[in-house]
């Protein structure tokens, strides 16, 4: 298997479009992209995010980002992390932001983001691959449907927030 370092740029099927691991350095960029994200998911608003926190989660490896760079300008990221699960016995990674900008879209960069992602996971160890997709946004879900991908129906995510934390962790 190979393995891939932060320090690598990537060529892709598209002679135009290269793949990089982000650095610490690129978080503001970084939060550029969330802030796109957030005002395409009609949540810009709930990014709450600093280039200062995501330089944080990129320095201690706790979060990590691929940036696609088109003729030499950044027009897409995927951010993400690894994941495991008890239930059935596997780790993978999770995809937590993931978006290609709208002038870009349908040159097939959005798939060559995704399979890279899916050789990644598999070069480290991984199992499987996951993200979550708002329920109104066809044009995505389709795009992932064309992939392969099958959504998760069965369940809902639930989240305790700063405060909802520090409520509950004071009970114990």
């Amino acid at each position: 298997m190979s393995h891939f370092t932060p320090m690598n740029t990537m060529a892709t099927k598209d002679p135009r479009f290269a793949l990089r691991f982000a650095t610490p350095d690129d978080a503001g960029l970084l939060l550029d992209f969330m802030h796109q994200l957030g005002t395409f998911q009609k949540m810009r608003d709930k990014i709450v995010a600093t280039e200062v926190g995501l330089r944080q989660l990129l320095t201690q490896g706790k979060g990590e980002a691929i940036l696609g760079d088109y003729d030499g300008k950044t027009v897409g990221f995927a951010y993400f992390c690894q994941t495991s699960s008890a239930f059935i016995g596997q780790s993978g990674l999770y995809i937590d932001g993931f978006l290609v900008s709208e002038s870009m879209r349908g040159k097939g960069l959005g798939k060559i983001m995704m399979t890279f992602m899916a050789k990644l996971a598999l070069a480290r160890g991984c199992q499987r691959l996951e993200w979550a997709c708002l329920d109104w946004n066809e044009p995505s879900i389709q795009f992932y449907r064309n992939l392969g991908a099958q959504s998760v129906d069965i369940m809902t995510i639930y989240r305790f927030g700063p405060e909802q934390l520090k409520v509950n962790a004071a009970l114990f």
